[in-house]
């Protein structure tokens, strides 16, 4: 089994379903990775502990996803300079959008990379953290080009598609 080269968090049980697009996507990249339970307020030093061993188990890119005050992400990159992606959870009466600000509102200096609300948020930090670790990496570089090329060559069939109707 080769090493995570990704970490994975999520606040609860109840964000699996959609912490989950992270993982299928870093799979679709073959992108080892690993992905836990812990929380910014209720395990505080389970979180830190994760984050703290994470450079030296050879992690290069932790995703942080959590909802309602969704401190998760910058916990993590309070406790990192590993790059450290945000994803913010449509829970609460907010339907995500606590979520949205408390992880793009940042302190300066200490940075999260930010995505989408819910499902799509999480496919997206997939994506980025592949194109991260893609800076230092040439078949992952191949694999994001042919990726964007089957995502057009989708967008076109079914431009056909409707065009036949």
């Amino acid at each position: 089994m080769k090493k995570a080269l990704v970490g994975i968090l999520m606040g609860s049980d109840s964000d699996l379903p959609v912490m989950r697009e992270c993982a299928k996507t870093l799979e679709e990249f073959d992108v080892p990775y690993e992905m836990t339970i812990s929380s910014a307020h209720r395990t505080p030093e389970r979180t830190k502990e994760f984050v703290q061993r994470a450079e030296e188990k050879g992690i290069k890119v932790i995703i942080a996803g959590a909802g309602l005050s969704a401190h998760l992400a910058g916990f993590v990159a309070a406790h990192t300079v590993l790059p450290v992606i945000g994803v913010p959870l449509d829970a609460g009466p907010l339907k995500g959008m606590d979520s949205l600000l408390s992880t793009v509102q940042m302190p300066p200096g200490v940075p999260v990379a930010t995505v989408a609300i819910g499902k799509a948020g999480a496919k997206n930090a997939g994506v980025l953290a592949v194109q991260i670790l893609a800076t230092q990496d040439e078949t992952l570089r191949k694999k994001l080009r042919e990726y964007r090329k089957s995502q057009a060559e989708k967008v076109a069939e079914k431009a056909k598609a409707l065009e036949r109707e």
